[in-house]
């Protein structure tokens, strides 16, 4: 089976030795994402509904690049900094996935690489 590495062209891809997204075979693995833009800059600080579409378009960006779509998504996993906002983390994700309905999981972690950064999501796969 052969292997496709998406790149966002971040820089940290290549410090820590990641990639965006890897398919193998009809499977897509997105790697930890979070609301940091092109720039470098955190999409909606305070804002955990803002980061959650932003986080949510930028993997549908690299399923793309993988040659698939988000109605292939079959679990996305939500790292959370404050579960007390699940409902709008909630609200922005089944925005995406309300038809499609993959295995979710959201759990509360103590702290992402940034302090601005509420949420990082990371998603499989299945191309069919």
């Amino acid at each position: 089976m052969s292997r496709l590495n998406i790149s966002s062209g971040a820089k940290w891809e290549d410090i820590v030795g990641y990639s965006r997204a890897v398919r193998v075979g009809n499977t897509v693995e997105v790697a930890g994402t979070t609301a940091v833009d092109e720039r470098g800059e955190t999409v909606g600080v305070n804002n955990p509904y803002e980061q959650t579409k932003f986080i949510l378009t930028k993997i549908e960006k690299a399923l793309i690049q993988a040659g698939a779509s988000m109605k292939d998504v079959v679990r996305t996993r939500m790292f959370v900094t404050d579960i007390s906002k699940w409902e709008e983390i909630g609200r922005a994700h089944g925005e995406f996935f309300r038809e499609i309905k993959p295995a979710a999981s959201m759990i509360e972690v103590k702290g992402l690489i940034s302090a601005d950064l509420l949420i990082e999501i990371e998603v499989t796969a299945i191309i069919s």
